[in-house]
């Protein structure tokens, strides 16, 4: 499953989900790196 994470203040990654981590951030893959950071929360359609 494809997520979107934030890394610092202006920097937003998409990749494939690869776990949840303890203080609230998720992982994700791309490529060979894995990159941590804010989970972007989806929005549902109107």
């Amino acid at each position: 499953m494809l997520r979107t994470i934030t890394v610092g203040t202006s920097v937003s990654i998409q990749g494939i989900f690869v776990r949840d981590l303890p203080n609230g951030r998720i992982a994700v893959q791309v490529d060979n790196a894995i990159y941590s950071g804010k989970p972007i929360a989806s929005k549902t359609a109107a």
